[in-house]
């Protein structure tokens, strides 16, 4: 019987979301907090494989308190049980004390069922580095497969996987041992609307919630802002594209036009190079 863990996040919608014109971070109280899109892609997957195979998913987050929503909506894909870790010592942190952190709750998940998957979602919408996947990995000094597009097979009893791995131009096919991690693209699935009742549970589901006294060996020098050493010194929405320039005159007139601003341009870029 297969134990697959997702591990998810709650995050702002990025559609709808604003940015603090005084401190040029996101404004997260103008946003509605949604499940990681490609997390949802995650934890469907991990339910498909249940469904396949046979197994229980479970669903592992850091986070406030509200960050029990994005756990019920995961129980709505399908997925069996939920755990939360939320402290105000994970507050500030970045994805090398995320990672941390969650290696330690799914140690402590570990302990009473063998984890054979961890399925985590390509990155998230609010970071987009994703990094907390494969940190989680290496910490666990397990295979990391990123970018999977396709899940072929899930052997428990020969202890491997079979998955795609897209690539820019085409995929590759991998053949992994387990226990191993996936990162999934969007593409890998699409997700239903769930049945009736995957909502009635999840409406009254009550996840497992964890503190940082209830994790086995933490080092708290690694954890929240402290174990943090990601520095984010500014953030600024880009530039708003330019509008074209139509020019004026004869075919001739135009091309020498044109020339005149490449070579303008290729002035600056030199100019910028040698950093005059």
């Amino acid at each position: 019987m297969l134990h697959i863990v997702a591990c998810i996040k709650q995050v702002p919608d990025t559609k709808v979301i604003k940015l603090n014109p005084k401190t040029n971070t996101m404004d997260r109280t103008s946003a509605p907090a949604i499940l990681n899109p490609y997390d949802a892609h995650a934890v469907e997957e991990a339910v498909r494989l249940k469904n396949k195979y046979g197994g229980i998913v479970s669903v592992l987050t850091m986070g406030p308190p509200p960050a029990v929503k994005a756990i019920r909506k995961c129980i709505e894909i399908g997925a069996d049980e939920g755990y939360m870790i939320s402290d105000r010592a994970f507050a500030g942190a970045d994805t090398l004390a995320t990672s941390y952190a969650l290696t330690k709750a799914l140690e402590k998940i570990q302990k009473d069922t063998p984890i054979d998957l961890i399925i985590c979602g390509k990155m998230t919408i609010d970071g987009d580095t994703g990094q907390v996947g494969p940190g989680i990995a290496r910490r666990l000094d397990m295979p990391p497969l990123t970018n999977v597009n396709k899940v072929v097979e899930v052997n428990k009893e020969e202890q491997f996987a079979i998955i795609h791995r897209k690539l820019e131009d085409g995929h590759e096919v991998i053949q992994t041992a387990l226990p191993c991690l996936f990162s999934v693209e969007k593409e890998i699935n699409e997700v239903p609307f769930s049945p009736l009742p995957h909502m009635i549970k999840a409406a009254r589901y009550k996840p497992t919630i964890w503190a940082v006294s209830d994790l086995e060996d933490v080092d708290k020098t690694q954890l929240g802002l402290k174990g943090s050493p990601t520095i984010v010194s500014k953030v600024w929405p880009p530039e708003k594209p330019k509008g074209g320039e139509i020019l004026d005159g004869s075919p001739q007139e135009k091309v020498e036009q044109i020339l005149s601003m490449v070579l303008e341009k290729k002035e600056l870029f030199q100019q910028h190079k040698e950093g005059v």
